[in-house]
């Protein structure tokens, strides 16, 4: 039987919209706000959520994520917590949930450990944002051993032998990021975003997420135009962010990503 993950972009393309991929920080502000981030991404019509473990060098990541990063890690989060917290919320969420990892939290729990306790927790996929393609072979063998699928992650600079590996090896979506440097919200989309997408799409028939400067409804509207959807991290953390100590947290969450489907459906 297809994935979750499989049957969510399949059911996407049957409608003909592009999906909305969000992106947050498992424990920011804090896990029990978290969870209650996470129920309202859901009840707002986000497609996929991808669930950031905390890490204390997060080199991709630019100072959004980084600060996110530090209070959820301040506040007791980790990856054993990250996925506790899935465990606790899965019975609410009906969407597909991708765990969005640096590869040192789980080697230190063990490839196998983390694959069995992220399957029993409910997570569909795994992107371990910096495990070399070209060492990945174990560690797909043994997440597809657990029914969760690896996806990876592919930039501008991504060779076509790579691409060709990534779409070889990868299973639910592959991840474009539309620009090179560290993630954060711009005011437009990657003038290479669509090239980029033709690119992988010479290779795979597999879908496409894009993500990296979308903040819009508009940016959704057009990345949908040549991708399976578009991810939003950067510019939803920082409604977090900014709201985070405000009792209307939540409802600022479920309006904004409720504005960003707006345009979705164009």
């Amino acid at each position: 039987m297809p994935s979750l993950i499989a049957r969510t972009f399949a059911r996407l393309k049957a409608e003909h919209r592009p999906g909305l991929v969000t992106f947050t920080t498992a424990g920011d502000p804090d896990l029990p706000r978290s969870a209650e981030i996470l129920r309202a991404l859901e009840r707002a019509g986000a497609d996929v959520l991808e669930i950031g473990v905390p890490f204390s060098d997060p080199l991709a990541d630019g100072p959004v994520i980084q600060r996110a990063a530090e209070r959820a890690l301040a506040a007791g989060s980790n990856l054993r917590a990250t996925l506790a917290l899935i465990r606790d919320i899965r019975r609410d969420i009906a969407s597909p949930i991708v765990v969005f990892s640096y590869a040192n939290p789980i080697m230190r729990l063990g490839v196998e450990t983390f694959a069995k306790q992220a399957s029993a927790a409910g997570v569909d996929g795994v992107l371990a944002l910096d495990l070399p393609i070209e060492e990945a072979g174990v560690f797909r063998e043994t997440l597809a051993g657990q029914g969760l699928d690896t996806i990876f992650l592919l930039s501008p600079t991504t060779t076509d032998a790579r691409i060709r590996k990534a779409a070889e090896l990868g299973t639910g979506f592959l991840y474009g990021i539309s620009r090179l440097g560290v993630t954060g919200a711009r005011d437009s989309v990657a003038a290479g975003a669509d090239a980029l997408v033709r690119r992988i799409r010479a290779h795979t028939s597999m879908p496409i997420a894009l993500g990296f400067g979308i903040s819009r409804p508009e940016h959704v509207a057009e990345v949908g135009a040549y991708a399976d959807a578009a991810v939003v991290g950067s510019a939803l953390v920082s409604v977090i962010a900014e709201h985070g100590r405000s009792p209307r947290l939540i409802e600022q969450v479920e309006e904004y990503v409720r504005w960003l489907k707006s345009y979705a459906h164009a």
